[in-house]
């Protein structure tokens, strides 16, 4: 049985996952970031202790998974917007020091990739990309049940391609990015921008609602979603182009939606993969739901200090 931290910018969750992937007890909390990291400490603390007498299980390892950037080899988060004055916080080892046993730490995409490539929609893969679209665009490569990790052991920016260089500028300081061009506030920048004074849907408008109004007939919700099928699709063609995987797995809110954009999706797939077999690419919408975070940290500790997992996996 393991400990499982998700740290999010608006909550953090624990939980107890065990061998076979199970959450069996969780808790969450507001994050709260501006009270600071050690305010954080203590609730992740007594919520792991919490779970871990309701599952009536003792903690043998703790994983993490951290809103990025952090830094999986030393246990420490950078410089994260979400979570002001926190840079420089070691929960890896402030969280072995208080429990006694051994904690690692990756990006939540990463640890999403993770989940989804062991127990979720990737499983049997060798070679997958998991994709996360929400307010921003990010994922995790897993080929043959290790993490892939750039130069320097970097964490790879896949929302950060460029697919239309004279888009708009993104904060990565690219223009026209996969991120700035298919997140899911894209749809409402496009949409308002678009949009006549006399648009009815303008007000609390969200990504979600321009999805609803395009399934009720609006015409200018359904020219955004086909915009962001269009876009989608590059982006998820470049991958297949650059990486041929066995699997692309999406995820994030924009997915909940995922019937709207799959047609349009497929369509810039099948025009833009000439030379690489895309036809052999499972796309495939996450699996394992709102326990993906918690599921992927315990992961996160399995890679650490485990192994390669690709054999048990196969076997199992």
């Amino acid at each position: 049985m393991l400990g499982a931290v998700d740290i999010g910018g608006t909550k953090i969750a624990v939980g107890i996952v065990d061998e076979r992937g199970r959450v069996v007890a969780q808790l969450e909390s507001p994050t709260d970031a501006r009270r600071g990291y050690k305010h954080a400490l203590d609730r992740i603390e007594t919520m792991l202790r919490h779970a871990a007498r309701t599952a009536g299980v003792e903690i043998l390892g703790i994983g993490i998974g951290c809103t990025g950037p952090v830094d999986p080899f030393t246990g420490t988060i950078g410089d994260v917007d979400f979570l002001p004055g926190w840079q420089g916080a070691k929960p890896v080892a402030d969280l072995s020091r208080i429990f006694g046993v051994r904690v690692a730490m990756e990006n939540d995409a990463d640890t999403a990739a993770l989940a989804e490539s062991r127990w979720g929609a990737g499983k049997g893969k060798h070679r997958l990309i998991y994709v996360t679209i929400g307010t921003g665009i990010g994922g995790g490569l897993v080929f043959d049940g290790k993490l892939y990790r750039g130069a320097d052991q970097t964490h790879p920016e896949i929302g950060h391609h460029v697919v239309d260089p004279s888009g708009p500028r993104c904060f990565c300081g690219a223009c026209g990015c996969w991120e700035v061009l298919a997140r899911g506030p894209a749809l409402v920048e496009w949409l308002t921008g678009a949009a006549p004074a006399d648009y009815p849907h303008l007000e609390g408008l969200t990504a979600q609602r321009i999805c609803e109004l395009s399934q009720q007939g609006d015409d200018l919700a359904r020219r955004a979603v086909e915009r962001e099928s269009y876009y989608l699709g590059l982006g998820v063609a470049n991958l297949i182009t650059l990486f041929a995987p066995d699997a692309i797995v999406l995820g994030g809110r924009v997915m909940n939606s995922a019937a709207l954009f799959w047609e349009g999706m497929q369509k810039v797939i099948r025009s833009s993969c000439g030379l690489v077999p895309s036809d052999k690419t499972h796309l495939v919408v996450a699996a394992l739901g709102p326990e993906a975070p918690l599921i992927g940290a315990a992961e996160v500790w399995r890679q650490h200090f485990t192994g390669n997992r690709e054999d048990q996996d196969h076997a199992s």
